[in-house]
């Protein structure tokens, strides 16, 4: 009575109520099977969902890894360089392509900006008005 370890190691989770069990007796033991049911079962689920978060981990640092591989393999000469400029830091990881918007947005403020530098404007897009003489720019 009240040593679970014991009840379980001599068999309480096979144990089933004999004709001289009162009705208490056997409503305990269904109970104490029951939640000894849930605790083995609760403990294979987190044991199922380390086993699966440690094959995701793995699985990212694959990804990782085989993109920091494909850009020393496209830049052999700058990762080399960045490797003996720089040896104490992590290497760095390129994250894949942007998303085809925000790329075509960039592409836009890319060609704004190189028309500003040239000194001229893209269609559809106002001229700066230069500041009157006297006033200051903000």
């Amino acid at each position: 009575m009240g040593d679970l370890d014991r009840a379980f190691a001599l068999g309480l989770m096979d144990a089933i109520p004999c004709p001289a069990c009162s009705a208490d007796c056997v409503a305990r033991l269904d109970r104490v099977q029951g939640q000894r049911q849930q605790a083995l079962a609760a403990r294979e689920r987190y044991r199922q969902r380390e086993a699966r978060l440690a094959r995701r981990r793995l699985e990212r640092e694959q990804r990782k890894a085989a993109l920091v591989g494909a850009v020393d393999a496209q830049h052999p000469v700058a990762a080399g360089a960045a490797e003996t400029a720089r040896p104490f830091e992590a290497p760095r990881v390129v994250s894949p392509a942007l998303p085809p918007a925000a790329a075509a947005a960039l592409a836009r403020a890319q060609a704004k900006a190189a028309a500003r530098t040239q000194g001229t404007t893209s269609p559809g897009s106002a001229a700066p008005k230069p500041p009157a003489q006297g006033e200051h720019e903000r």
